[in-house]
């Protein structure tokens, strides 16, 4: 079995692409309903040497965090800030307060970038992303608002690799990790790619999960979805979609809070793989956003604020010149505000030891993370969730079966 191949059938591939970017005619990308966006090797010589290349891009493997940790794991944090775009339709359509689009926006006007990679919804099925490279803000407000769903857009990386502009990456933290891989082997890659900016992740749900999200907003099944809105008109806003019937009549379904779906419905979808990722907030990025939890919204339909991380000098550099412009409008906070913002991330942390030490007593394999203190993390949990990291998971490791092998069904390049 070649690497991918593997790395998929053991659990531990993220989805990024990366590696379909990299040998485009030998390992494709395939949406799969219950096991999420996943790459297929063509069966042949060229697909296996293929393979063998491509995995020293997949951070879904494993990542060395060393430099990259910092004090409590959730990476470099050389200032921070809560607040929101300047211009109120990019905050009002933004997923907290529009902070991702009002950078990418001013890196392409002051030069930084010429372009600006990122995800959208597909035209022809809003229940699937497609990795796109926007020019103009029209482009960049197209994927405004978040996508809880399986997402590739590390395929970037060869259109990104082949043009002659430097391009600014949008992706979540495991996204721009592998991106981090690919830039430190390609040291032209790396000059094209000035600036990554990761979105806080809690996990990416499946395909099955958007349809039972469907159903509850009363899609009809023989409906045509012409969008779907997770986050965003509004933080975090409601959960919304827009459908054709039968009779040709555009509608839209009743939302529900964010809360709901992701509680109820989305986030027991997500895969493996991201019950035990290690990187929530975007280690290797130059710029972080994130929701403020601590300051939750008023109602499901607040104006909208972000948290904004500056994990690089470049990532500083940006930020502290759309301030200086009045793109962004914010104030500083404490370097530690993340554990603040977002304490379900703490534990998460904590809980990864416990999750990867229950895996292992099973003989399954799991990422090579290095550089971070995860034993530190777990220690630090109470009693009782220590145990459940360990027990519960081993509880799922019998339910789910996951010493089963994960067969991708898809056309081999």
């Amino acid at each position: 079995m070649d690497p991918i191949t593997r790395t998929v059938a053991c659990n531990l591939c993220t989805g990024c692409g990366a590696c379909a970017a990299a040998f485009p005619a030998a390992i494709q990308m395939v949406d799969d309903p219950v096991n999420g966006r996943r790459p297929v090797v063509a069966a042949s010589p060229d697909g296996r040497a293929a393979a063998a290349q491509a995995v020293a891009l997949c951070a879904g493997t494993g990542a060395d965090f060393a430099g990259f940790a910092g004090d409590d794991g959730f990476g470099p944090v050389l200032a921070a800030w809560e607040g929101y775009a300047a211009d109120p339709d990019i905050r009002h359509r933004g997923s907290s307060g529009g902070a991702v689009t009002a950078l990418a926006l001013f890196a392409l006007q002051s030069g930084v970038v010429g372009g600006v990679a990122h995800i959208a919804a597909r035209n022809d099925d809003p229940r699937l992303n497609q990795s796109v490279i926007s020019h103009d803000r029209a482009g960049l407000l197209r994927g405004a608002g978040s996508r809880y769903a399986q997402a590739s857009p590390a395929e970037a990386l060869g259109p990104i690799a082949a043009g002659d502009i430097p391009v600014a990456f949008i992706g979540k933290p495991c996204d721009v990790a592998s991106v981090a891989k690919a830039k430190a082997l390609d040291a032209g890659l790396a000059a094209k790619l000035p600036l990554t900016i990761a979105i806080f992740c809690a996990g990416a749900p499946n395909l099955v999960a958007t349809d039972r999200l469907l159903d509850r907003l009363g899609v009809p099944k023989d409906a045509t979805l012409t969008d779907l809105r997770y986050r965003g008109n509004g933080w975090p806003g409601l959960m919304q979609a827009r459908f054709r019937g039968a009779d040709g009549v555009e509608q839209t379904s009743t939302g529900i809070p964010y809360g709901q779906g992701w509680g109820q419905i989305l986030q027991a979808e997500r895969r493996w793989r991201c019950r035990i990722c290690t990187d929530h907030t975007g280690a290797f990025a130059d710029v972080s956003v994130g929701d403020p939890w601590h300051n939750p919204p008023a109602g499901n339909v607040d104006a909208g604020r972000s948290l904004i991380i500056a994990r690089s000098p470049a990532g500083l550099a940006l930020i502290e010149a759309a301030l200086a412009a009045g793109v962004l409008i914010a104030t500083p906070q404490p370097r530690d505000v993340i554990a603040t913002a977002q304490p379900n991330l703490v534990a998460a942390q904590g809980a990864v030891w416990g999750r990867r030490l229950a895996m292992r007593a099973f003989g399954l394999a799991v990422p090579r993370d290095a550089g971070l203190p995860l034993f530190a993390a777990w220690r630090g949990l109470p009693l009782r969730a220590k145990l459940s990291s360990v027990a519960g998971t081993a509880r799922r490791i019998l339910r789910l079966r996951l010493w089963q092998r994960v067969i991708i069904k898809g056309v081999r390049p």
